[in-house]
């Protein structure tokens, strides 16, 4: 697998992000996430986005971190918040969301954040196995969904 930096408004991260909108649909009965991203969050040195590609050059997985200082909504100085993880259904289980996990954190470490965060829910058990074993807590609740019965946070210090 091939990662690559793009912008959260290139054609192949719009693509992933279409994908995990309608999966988000199908296992909330909603409309995806409505939380407010745009390309300007994920640029470095405030951010990152990355892409998976396969070995036929076919987008896989993608990931991204944004910067999030103290406000009102729960983030806390140095956070640095993770969000559109995801991986294609024909490429799960090949170790593709740790991998991107791991690239993150890395990132986001070396561009002086202190903490990450994330918001999953309680529908995606996949994702709160992966970031259990990798070292996320949970944590008080952040962000978009908050006061969300379904939403689950969680932050791992870096």
């Amino acid at each position: 697998m091939n990662f690559r930096q793009v912008p959260f408004d290139h054609p192949d991260a719009v693509k992933l992000n279409d994908q995990v909108q309608a999966e988000y649909a199908v296992r909330y009965g909603d409309g995806g996430d409505a939380t407010h991203l745009d390309a300007r969050m994920f640029a470095p040195p405030f951010g990152l986005y990355l892409i998976a590609y396969d070995d036929r050059d076919r987008p896989v997985a993608t990931g991204g971190w944004r910067t999030q200082d103290e406000n009102d909504e729960g983030y806390a100085d140095g956070d640095a918040e993770l969000k559109r993880m995801y991986v294609v259904p024909e490429a799960r289980g090949l170790g593709l969301a740790r991998r991107m996990l791991a690239a993150l954190e890395e990132d986001a470490r070396a561009a002086g954040r202190t903490r990450m965060v994330l918001e999953t829910g309680s529908k995606q058990p996949e994702a709160v196995a992966l970031y259990a074993s990798s070292g996320y807590e949970p944590c008080a609740k952040f962000g978009y969904y908050r006061f969300h019965e379904l939403s689950l946070c969680y932050a791992k210090a870096l």
